[in-house]
């Protein structure tokens, strides 16, 4: 599978609405518009209705598959795009030109947020040249140093949308800088103990191993020159980091260096969550929007 086929999958859902919190914002309209074309969802835009009609104009949008609803602030923005899934009147929440601590207050907000008593983790699907398979990174935006126990939480959030784009039994790299265990870099540790609990039944529906660095995780040839065997090494789905510095140095390695697309989300919340920058395209916001909209399923 690739990130044009995550686009047809989605297309089979039915019933999905998207909210999209401040949504005045040229490369977000441009991948609304893009979804609506292809039958994606329905869309709650949430922010300055004469902006947010402009944009709709500009980029051809068909608006029979949107409703703009005005706000007086990206704070009321966010507010309201955050009630709409916590209403059911939509499954997905979008993020638009909005800060991420702005959107992030109205999700955690006790009344009417989105929080589950789950971690909440940031899930990359990248599609990398010259690889045969999709390949999946966590967590690059959101927990910034992950005990164990969070780390926990992150793999079952990232096997739950694995397995919602068809990866039914995801091989998890627990990735650090050596694959030895090394009592001075607690990140080892925490792969060994990963690795333990997976055997054991404590984490479910994926394989695990670590600590496993990052050539072993994704490279046979380079997992059997260190006398690495088993069912992860070399055919990792999931790399999961250490720390956020980690995953966003990875994240972004991938998009500049090695020219991926990619389609992000946060899971572990009510609801799937788009969470994209301002530096991110309208592809890989559609790409987002798609795995977001396979997630429902999950």
């Amino acid at each position: 599978m690739n990130l044009d086929d995550l686009l047809i999958e989605a297309a089979k859902l039915r019933g999905n609405t998207v909210a999209v919190a401040s949504a005045e914002d040229e490369e977000v309209i441009e991948a609304v518009a893009e979804a609506i074309n292809r039958d994606l969802a329905q869309f709650l835009l949430f922010g300055n209705k004469e902006e947010i009609e402009e944009l709709l104009v500009k980029k051809g949008c068909n608006k029979d598959y949107v409703k703009v609803i005005h706000t007086r602030s990206k704070e009321q923005a966010s507010q309201q795009a955050v009630k709409a899934v916590f209403e059911n009147e939509a499954s997905v929440l979008m993020k638009g030109h909005v800060p991420t601590s702005t959107l992030l207050k109205a999700v955690l907000n006790k009344e009417y947020g989105l929080r589950m008593g789950k971690v909440l983790s940031h899930v990359a699907v990248f599609e990398v040249p010259n690889f045969s398979k999709l390949t999946i990174v966590t967590d690059a935006a959101m927990n910034i140093a992950p005990d164990l126990s969070q780390k926990e939480q992150i793999i079952n959030n990232s096997v739950e949308v694995a397995r919602a784009i068809g990866i039914d039994q995801p091989k998890v790299a627990a990735i650090t800088a050596v694959e030895t265990i090394n009592q001075s870099m607690q990140a080892t540790i925490d792969a060994a103990a990963l690795t333990i609990m997976n055997k054991r039944g404590q984490i479910k529906n994926c394989l695990i191993d670590g600590p496993l660095a990052l050539d072993n995780a994704i490279s046979l040839d380079a997992a059997e020159l260190k006398g690495i065997s088993s069912p992860v090494a070399g055919q990792a789905d999931i790399l999961l980091v250490p720390s956020i510095e980690t995953g966003n140095v990875l994240y972004k390695s991938l998009i500049y260096f090695a020219k991926a697309k990619v389609g992000a989300v946060i899971a572990g919340a009510k609801a799937p969550i788009v969470l994209t920058s301002r530096s991110d395209t309208s592809e890989s916001k559609l790409y987002s929007l798609a795995l977001a909209l396979c997630s429902t399923e999950k």
